[in-house]
């Protein structure tokens, strides 16, 4: 179970959460939470007890030193940090875990206790997928807001993806029946550059936490960091002439005013045809949610 004892009270709470896993492509996600727990100097109030929802033998508690002699062990689990960004008069809770291995709906219904424990007004979930683009043009953000006005004020752009759901899908399912307002970013990654870090996408994220919570984001490095990891790919693109014909192919695409966002089917077929031509095997790509 969960524990209550001593919640804060909190000014208008609105959360952000994200997930390690499937939802999570090259990090991206859970670096947007990370970040915002550091700039802003938050600091957890309670977490999920993990024993009925993970797989311990999938995601394995971890042993520290503490003081340079005690062993602590560190359970794989959801915790809730509230930071109090300067300026605002409102707080925000972050939620960062992992997506839990089973008892989904039972999950859900803890993360939504505790969130009407705190009187939180809105969730905002993030997430990242793999998906066809190129990296040299602002990566693409998808989503979805189950209220029309939230969906137009923040231009979100509705997925065409139909197939296998991750913990962000349904969890955002579980706020809307609860009647929570609540609504999901989905950043683009180019499935050629997934190993994480993913900076360019995690800023993206970001930008659009700035248009929810309308109060800047300090960004530290992270502009820096993305423009370094363009740099990277460039050089891999540069050296690797397949892979610089496939980026042109992508922007090419991406230049046609009339293009949709690809299906996860379309995502893994065009994939599929880069690693032919690269005389490899494809692996398995995240469509979104």
């Amino acid at each position: 179970m969960t524990e209550f004892d001593g919640l804060p009270l909190l000014r208008s709470p609105v959360a952000i959460a994200a997930f390690e896993g499937w939802n999570d492509a090259a990090d991206a996600s859970t670096a947007a939470v990370e970040h915002l727990e550091q700039v802003w100097q938050a600091r957890e109030i309670t977490s999920i007890d993990p024993e009925e929802f993970y797989d311990f033998q999938v995601s394995r508690p971890t042993v520290a030193m503490t003081d340079g002699e005690a062993r602590k062990i560190e359970w794989p689990t959801t915790r809730f940090m509230v930071a109090s960004p300067p300026g605002v008069e409102r707080d925000v809770v972050l939620i960062r875990g992992i997506e839990p291995s089973m008892r989904w709906r039972t999950f859900c219904e803890q993360v939504l206790e505790v969130c009407h424990s705190l009187e939180i007004e809105k969730v905002v979930l993030l997430g990242a997928l793999l998906a066809d683009v190129p990296y040299t043009r602002p990566l693409p953000i998808s989503g979805a807001a189950a209220d029309s006005t939230a969906a137009e004020k923040y231009k979100i752009v509705p997925t065409r993806y139909d197939g296998p759901t991750g913990i962000v899908g349904v969890l955002q399912e579980a706020c809307t029946r609860a009647e929570l307002d609540a609504m999901s970013f989905w950043v683009h990654v180019p499935h050629y550059a997934n190993n994480p870090p993913c900076p360019k996408a995690t800023l993206a994220l970001l930008h659009r936490i700035e248009d929810v919570l309308d109060l800047p984001v300090p960004m530290a490095d992270l502009a820096e960091e993305a423009g370094e990891w363009e740099k990277r790919v460039r050089a891999a693109a540069e050296q690797d002439s397949e892979l610089g014909e496939y980026v042109r192919e992508l922007e090419e695409r991406v230049g046609d005013e009339g293009i949709q966002p690809l299906t996860g089917d379309e995502i893994a077929t065009e994939f599929e045809k880069y690693l032919r031509r690269r005389g490899g095997s494809a692996g398995p790509t995240a469509g979104s949610w």
